[in-house]
């Protein structure tokens, strides 16, 4: 499972639960940069993730790398280690020395609340070139300018489309726009005699695998807040066009028809995925979906690209989220604890042999570059996506998630033809938004 489905929301009601968390038992955060181990101090590092199965034995290996450099610190890999975990860990004093969290929606709540450490002194004391990392991913791992978070890897989403599906269908060429995107779904979707969905070309409701507010405004220039701060969902024409064109797709479905097709699709990582299934002709999904496909489907010959844009000069815009490492309160040894997070984070071998084996994107330029990066036809899209300047990170508040929520709840009925008035409905989530994080106090 993958970052926007398997992380837990860490506080839905925002900065109460982390605001307790820097309360906490043990030694506090600190602005001042800890020791760093001798390359001969013997200890152990505990660290925290919600990485299970294959990927667990994958970065437990990647871990083991930093012995090269620290032969004697012993490193203590815990899998399946949610948000709530991690937060109820740091409450209690029972705090691992790095926390690996998929959730980047809740990295306001990390930076704000002292729940992880902030990394300047560490980073100016060692002199570390964060250029190497892109824009976009920088700006998911701070909060206003307070940086208490590194990147593990990214997830770079793009466009994927059933080559045969869409030949079939006349198609030639993957859509741009999304007018194109439009007119290929509809040639691509087929009905049974009684009108049921036998396949749809693109499915559009939100909330329906990769369809999340995070992932798709980028393609329609959709900004999350105005220059003062505040909720720009009914400023921002993005988010009308995006609501407008998921709304006439819904309609050439029927809403109904929908529904009933949906629901009987199969889960997002199950080898039941409609798109393995041949249910859905295009989607949008992450680069890890290329090692789904490949081990769930063979049979299924697949193409990507970036996916549509409203307007055809922002096409090869995309989104881009990943893990975060941080050092949480109260944690035992925070300068191994940087030492090890500045390892897997820059060190080129080791990003390039992670990214290899779980088939995530490398999150540093060197490693993007590297020779030993493996590289297919259908991977290398994501990897010239994660090249360029046209990547956007995730909208960060000190809410969490609870604006995506208000967002993704609103569409679904907006969808549904509960609400009339869809500028009054986009002031209304606006408002809700706002108010959340003036009761944050942050």
């Amino acid at each position: 499972m993958r970052k926007h489905t398997r992380a837990a929301l860490l506080c839905v009601t925002a900065a109460l639960t982390l605001t307790a968390c820097a309360a906490g038992k043990g030694g506090g955060s600190t602005s001042e940069a800890a020791a760093a181990p001798g390359q001969d101090d013997k200890l152990t590092l505990t660290v925290w993730s919600n990485f299970s199965d294959r990927e667990y034995g994958e970065v437990t290996k990647a871990l083991k790398t930093f012995n090269q450099k620290f032969p004697n610190i012993e490193i203590k890999h815990e899998g399946s280690q949610d948000d709530d975990k991690i937060t109820a860990g740091i409450r209690s004093g029972n705090t691992p020395d790095v926390a690996l969290s998929f959730t980047t929606d809740n990295i306001g709540q990390f930076c704000s609340s002292g729940a992880f450490q902030p990394l300047k002194a560490y980073i100016d004391r060692d002199k570390v070139d964060m250029d190497q990392i892109n824009p976009a991913v920088r700006e998911y791992t701070e909060y206003k300018g307070n940086r208490c978070a590194m990147p593990m890897l990214t997830d770079v989403y793009a466009m994927y489309y059933n080559e045969d599906m869409l030949a079939a269908a006349g198609i030639t060429a993957p859509p741009k726009t999304m007018d194109e995107l439009y007119d290929a779904a509809v040639k691509a979707t087929k009905r049974a005699p009684n009108g049921d969905i036998e396949v749809a070309g693109y499915l559009p409701t939100m909330g329906f695998y990769a369809n999340r507010p995070t992932i798709l405004a980028p393609y329609f220039d959709a900004a999350w807040e105005t220059a003062d701060g505040k909720s720009a969902l009914a400023t921002s024409p993005g988010w009308t066009e995006m609501m407008t064109f998921q709304k006439k797709l819904v309609d050439f479905y029927g809403h109904d028809a929908l529904e009933r097709f949906r629901a009987g699709l199969g889960q997002e990582y199950s080898a039941d995925h409609a798109f393995h299934q041949g249910k859905i002709a295009i989607m949008v999904d992450g680069e890890y979906r290329t090692a789904f496909l490949k081990a769930q489907a063979p049979q299924v010959r697949f193409r990507t690209a970036p996916f549509p844009t409203l307007k055809a000069d922002q096409y090869g815009t995309a989104f881009t989220t990943g893990t975060i490492m941080g050092i949480p309160k109260g944690a035992k040894n925070p300068g191994a604890a940087w030492e090890l997070i500045k390892h897997l984070s820059f060190d080129t071998d080791t990003i390039v042999g992670l990214a290899n084996a779980i088939k995530n994107v490398p999150s540093t330029k060197a490693a993007l570059e590297s020779p030993k990066l493996e590289v297919d036809e259908a991977f290398k899209t994501f990897v010239d996506l994660a090249r360029s300047d046209k990547l956007k990170g995730n909208p960060v508040t000190p809410i969490g998630d609870a604006h995506i929520k208000a967002v993704t709840d609103f569409s679904v009925s907006y969808q549904s033809g509960q609400v009339p008035d869809l500028a009054a409905g986009l002031k209304g989530v606006d408002q809700n938004i706002d108010d959340q994080i003036a009761k944050s106090g942050k």
